[in-house]
C-alpha cells in the first residue's frame, strides 16, 4: 500500500530512511539527515543507534531537534559523553557505520560546502561552517548526503572545501590516505545518485516518481550522467508518510509551544 500523496521532499526524507540498516551506528546530521534516521528508527529499523555531534549514543527523540544542543537527545539518549570521546573513541575510532550529512553546496564528486559563497575574506553568504562534519566525512565508514536540488546548490566547482568528499575524483582519498569510503550516497528530493565505481562522480541510478531526466538536469550544475539501469523510486508507503508526518507534526506543536513559553517568560519577566 501507497500513500497517494506526497512532496518532494517527503519522498527525499523516506528514501533516505530506507538505505539505513538496523545495525548501523549512524553519526546524524541536523535537519533532513535527522529527519530521514528518525524515520528509520520509527520503521523498519527500531535498533539503529544514532548518534548526534554533542556526544548523545542511542537516541530516540519524539520530536527531532533544533540543534545539537537541544535537551531532547540527551534526555531520550541511552548515555551521553564528552565531545572529546565521542569523536576520538567513537568516530575517530571507526564505530560509525555511517555519517548523514547535509551540504549547501556540493559539487559532483560529494566535496561539501557549508562555509561560504564566494570570496572567503568577503563573501556573498557566509554559511553556518563545519561542524563535525569535516571529521565525519573523513572517520565514518561511508557518507550518505540528502540535499534538495538546485542549480546554486549542485555546482561544478564548490567555493570551499568544507568536507572532503572524492577530491578530484578516482582514487583521490586513496591517495591521500584516507582509508574509509566517502560518499557512497545522494538522496535529494529528485533522485537517488551513487558515485561510478572508477571515476566517483555521482550517477543518477533512480528517478523519484513522476521526475523526469529534464527535471533533474535543469537543477544541476553540471552534466548529469544516468545510469544504463535507470530505476524509478518506489513511492512512500502509507505507514512511511505516517510515520514522517506525525514526526514532523509532533516537532512543530513542540517547538510552537516552547517558542510562546519563552514569549511568556520575557512578557513576565
Amino acid at each position: 500500500m501507497t500513500g497517494s500523496d506526497f512532496t518532494p521532499t517527503e519522498m527525499m526524507t523516506i528514501a533516505a530512511a530506507r538505505v539505513l540498516r538496523n545495525d548501523d551506528v549512524c553519526f546524524v546530521g541536523i535537519g533532513a539527515p535527522s529527519a530521514a534516521c528518525n524515520v528509520a528508527r520509527l520503521t523498519h529499523a527500531p535498533d539503529i543507534t544514532l548518534i548526534y555531534e554533542s556526544g548523545t549514543i542511542g537516541t530516540a527523540p519524539d520530536v527531532l531537534p533544533l540543534s545539537i544542543g537541544d535537551g531532547e537527545l540527551c534526555t531520550t539518549a541511552l548515555t551521553t559523553v564528552s565531545v572529546p570521546e565521542m569523536f576520538r573513541y567513537w568516530l575517530q575510532g571507526g564505530r560509525m557505520t555511517v555519517g548523514f550529512l547535509g551540504a549547501a553546496q556540493l559539487d559532483r564528486f560529494g566535496n561539501i560546502n557549508t562555509t561560504v559563497i564566494g570570496d572567503y575574506d568577503a563573501p556573498k553568504v557566509r554559511l553556518p561552517g563545519g561542524g563535525g562534519a569535516p571529521e565525519i566525512a573523513a572517520h565514518a565508514q561511508e557518507i550518505y548526503i540528502t540535499m534538495k536540488q538546485s542549480r546554486r546548490g549542485m555546482v561544478d566547482k564548490i567555493g570551499f572545501f568544507t568536507s572532503f568528499g572524492h577530491g578530484e575524483g578516482g582514487d583521490h582519498r586513496q591517495r591521500l590516505g584516507i582509508a574509509t569510503k566517502g560518499p557512497t550516497l545522494l538522496i535529494t528530493d529528485l533522485a537517488i545518485w551513487k558515485p561510478n565505481p572508477d571515476t566517483k562522480a555521482f550517477t543518477v541510478t533512480s528517478l523519484h516518481p513522476g521526475v523526469s531526466r529534464e527535471d533533474v538536469q535543469k537543477t544541476c550544475g553540471w552534466t548529469v550522467a544516468f545510469s544504463d539501469n535507470l530505476d524509478e523510486t518506489p513511492p512512500p508507503t502509507a505507514l512511511e508518510l505516517e510515520t514522517l508526518r506525525d514526526l514532523n507534526a509532533r516537532t512543530e506543536a513542540a517547538h510552537r509551544a516552547e517558542g510562546d513559553e519563552r514569549q511568556q517568560d520575557m512578557v513576565h519577566g
